[in-house]
C-alpha cells in the first residue's frame, strides 16, 4: 500500500500529455489498462466522514497512482464527461473536476459570444 506523504496538495491543472498504449486491442475499452485496477480501490474514494487531513493524504496517494497510469487522460476525459461526482478520477478529485467544468463552460460560452459577434458584424 502507498504510504501518504506530507507534501503539500498540487491541483493537475492540464493534463498530461501521454503517448497512446501502441499494444492495447483496439476494442478493448481503455479502463482495462488503468493502473488502479490493481490497487486498492479505497485509495480513490472517501470513506464517510474521513477527516480533512487524512482526506488530503489519501488523494494525494491516489493522484500519484494516477501519475504513473497510461491511461489517465482517458480516464480523466471519462469523470468529465459522465460526471463522475465522487472520488480521484484521472488524477483530479471531484472538487478539482468541477472547476475544470466550470471553466469549460465559460470558455464555451465566451466562443459563443465570440462566433455570435463575429457573425453580426459580418451580416452588418
Amino acid at each position: 500500500m502507498l504510504q501518504p506523504s506530507r507534501q503539500s496538495l498540487q491541483v493537475a491543472a492540464v493534463p498530461v500529455q501521454r503517448t497512446p498504449v501502441r499494444d492495447r486491442d483496439d476494442d478493448a475499452p481503455w479502463h482495462t489498462e488503468a493502473v488502479c485496477r490493481r490497487d486498492e480501490a479505497g485509495l480513490f474514494f472517501a470513506p464517510s466522514k474521513e477527516p480533512t487531513a487524512a482526506r488530503l493524504s489519501r488523494e494525494e496517494a491516489a493522484k500519484r497512482v494516477c501519475a504513473r497510469c497510461p491511461v489517465m487522460v482517458e480516464c480523466r476525459e471519462h469523470a468529465l464527461l459522465q460526471p463522475e461526482p465522487y472520488g480521484v478520477w484521472g488524477g483530479l478529485t471531484a472538487a478539482e473536476r468541477r472547476v475544470v467544468l466550470a471553466r469549460r463552460r465559460r470558455r464555451d460560452l465566451e466562443l459563443q459570444k465570440a462566433a455570435h459577434a463575429t457573425g453580426i458584424a459580418a451580416a452588418g
